[in-house]
């Protein structure tokens, strides 16, 4: 064989084991980030991400950890629209709250569980998932004297022993249909469209407490009232599709 012709062979057989060596490269880094990627949400049982889509019903759910500055406006807006809703609050919060807790109780809204640390429930033992759970479930029993059963955990971080823990302490797992995203974009404008964009019964909307959402709270009322849709509290929206 030429030196030419062992030079190209060379080349060629380094090019094949590149190649190759690519190629398991991305198989095993594909293999990688499957492993990594948890069973999709919907594939869990005992979540709700909706009612039922027969239905006229939407959920303006409002999930309250920190701040309370915009929620007597958001109270104000609710009450003048007579619309009863859901506030999913942190043990925390509650504890530090009080009064704005029993205020929004005795206008009339649901109150749910959203966890006492704000933690990711999905990297947190079994235990610890009984634990934020079940001490919410406990400060809201001793201020306002109910039992919750619906939790939503924070950051919408779940795995199948956070759904089995609500489930052993009485509680169904809530998620959402359509985030509005308002605890980082701050403009109403993108938050009322955000919550109205194909509306469809069954629709849990999530929110918090925020001064763009306040301000957008009484067009997105208004707006879905106007389209015929009910609104109402998660459990009356979720209730015939609850196991």
């Amino acid at each position: 064989m030429s030196k030419l012709r062992f030079k190209v062979f060379k080349f060629r057989r380094w090019a094949v084991n590149l190649s190759i060596a690519i190629m398991l490269f991305i198989v095993a880094g594909t293999c990688v980030i499957a492993g990594s990627i948890s069973t999709p949400a919907m594939a869990v049982s005992g979540v709700y991400y909706s009612g039922s889509k027969d239905s006229n019903k939407i959920s303006l759910m409002i999930n309250v950890y920190w701040g309370s500055e915009y929620l007597d406006d958001m109270l104000a807006t609710l009450k003048e629209k007579n619309v009863k809703t859901t506030f999913f609050v942190g043990g925390t919060w509650a504890v530090l709250n009080e009064n704005y807790l029993k205020k929004i109780y005795e206008d009339g809204h649901e109150i749910a569980n959203h966890g006492y640390h704000h933690k990711d429930h999905d990297k947190i033992s079994e235990q610890e998932n009984l634990n934020e759970i079940k001490n919410t479930h406990t400060i809201i029993k001793e201020l306002l004297g109910i039992d919750m059963n619906l939790f939503a955990p924070p950051s919408g971080a779940y795995d199948k022993t956070t759904v089995s823990c609500a489930a052993l302490l009485g509680y169904k797992t809530i998620m959402w249909t359509r985030d509005t995203i308002d605890w980082r974009d701050h403009n109403a404008d993108l938050i009322y469209n955000r919550a109205i964009k194909n509306a469809k019964g069954g629709d849990l909307v999530l929110m918090h407490p925020t001064e763009a959402t306040a301000k957008a709270l009484g067009k997105i009322i208004d707006y879905l009232q106007g389209q015929k849709f009910v609104l109402t509290t998660v459990s009356d929206n979720i209730a015939l599709v609850a196991d």
